[in-house]
């Protein structure tokens, strides 16, 4: 790229403050992308506010994963945003037509994380205690671990749920004696420090894709890099056989440029990893409000994909670990497939009341 853009990236994002912290991580990613390719890309964050942000019941109550997407993807279609940021564990894995998932950048930790009263951890928690979580998939885990546990629906913002927590927030109400959330948006909000354990995943697997984000296009956008477009496909069918009028002047030159730029950040063994994860969700028939669990990590030349099914009570939970030895985003969709097709033989729907 020989000169910069004249046209604006316009990025779209919810409000919440994880959500911009997060977006705007992205958004400079892809700058510094460009900028080390010698077209300087200057970005701008839109506000999309989201039926899940406004909305006040559970997250199952509402629908699941749909509620977070749905506007921020209403925005790329009408084109007033170039690029929609999610967080990868929110987005539907059914196809939106007319869009794809131009790139995912490197993973952060996919955990859970523990923040309880008196840097306790999950086995040194009460007889009893009282856990919030606003999580199907989170519930059954830890029930499945500690039966004795209370299970409390929790919504908001990190620091609302952070402020349940007695004695982590002098001005929250204090009723719960832990919450769990995604490791990875603590840290990115500076709340580390508030985490008293890391879940293991052989004890509490995350959600499909939790931790990592997805840089969402036009699926046009990705016509010419035959690379990304493969690795999109796959989720979101057919792509359009041409490129629609770029529109506002300036917008061709943009285009090349977030082009390059995505291709730049994203992050091959994260985008194998997630595609196997939500595969595996599809073939399900799953979203976050099913007690399901996923993580997938190449290991030694391995594409392994670790599963939970629990539950909603955490009675019983079904747990299998597969592997594929070629590293591709074909062979990461068959792997989620096979997975899939093997829980659904052996119960999982009517074991996570899927069915």
């Amino acid at each position: 790229m020989s000169s910069a853009p004249t046209a604006v990236l316009r990025v779209g994002t919810r409000g919440s403050d994880l959500a911009v912290t997060q977006t705007g991580h992205a958004a400079q990613a892809l700058s510094v992308a460009a900028a080390a390719a010698g077209a300087p890309l200057e970005h701008e964050l839109t506000i999309i506010r989201t039926e899940g942000d406004v909305a006040t019941g559970s997250l199952a109550s509402l629908g699941g994963t749909g509620v977070f997407a749905a506007a921020l993807r209403h925005a790329l279609v009408e084109t007033r945003v170039d690029l929609a940021v999610h967080s990868l564990k929110d987005l539907p894995t059914a196809p939106h037509p007319g869009l794809a998932i131009g790139a995912v950048p490197v993973r952060e930790d996919p955990r859970d994380a523990l923040c309880a009263r008196d840097c306790l951890a999950l086995a040194d928690l009460p007889l009893g205690a009282k856990i919030g979580t606003g999580s199907p998939r989170r519930a059954a885990q830890l029930l499945a671990a500690r039966p004795d546990l209370v299970m409390v629906d929790i919504r908001g913002n990190v620091p609302t749920r952070l402020g349940r927590v007695a004695g982590l927030d002098e001005d929250g109400p204090g009723d719960l004696d832990a919450v769990v959330l995604a490791a990875s948006g603590l840290n990115r909000l500076g709340l580390g420090d508030r985490i008293t354990e890391y879940l293991d995943p052989s004890v509490v697997l995350p959600a499909p894709g939790q931790g990592a984000l997805a840089l969402e296009v036009r699926a046009d956008l990705l016509l010419a890099d035959p690379e990304l477009a493969t690795q999109a496909s796959g989720a979101y069918g057919e792509f359009p056989s041409v490129r629609p009028d770029p529109g506002r002047a300036g917008q061709a030159e943009l285009d090349a440029c977030l082009l390059a730029a995505l291709g730049a950040v994203n992050h091959q063994e994260t985008r194998w990893a997630v595609t196997a994860e939500r595969s595996l969700l599809a073939r399900l028939e799953a979203g976050c409000a099913a007690p399901v669990g996923t993580l997938a990590t190449v290991e030694d030349g391995l594409l392994v994909l670790r599963v939970a099914v629990a539950a909603p009570d955490g009675s019983r939970i079904m747990r299998r670990t597969e592997a594929s030895d070629e590293l591709s985003a074909e062979a990461a969709r068959e792997l989620g497939r096979r997975v899939g097709d093997g829980l659904l033989a052996d119960g999982a729907a009517a074991l996570a009341g899927l069915a």
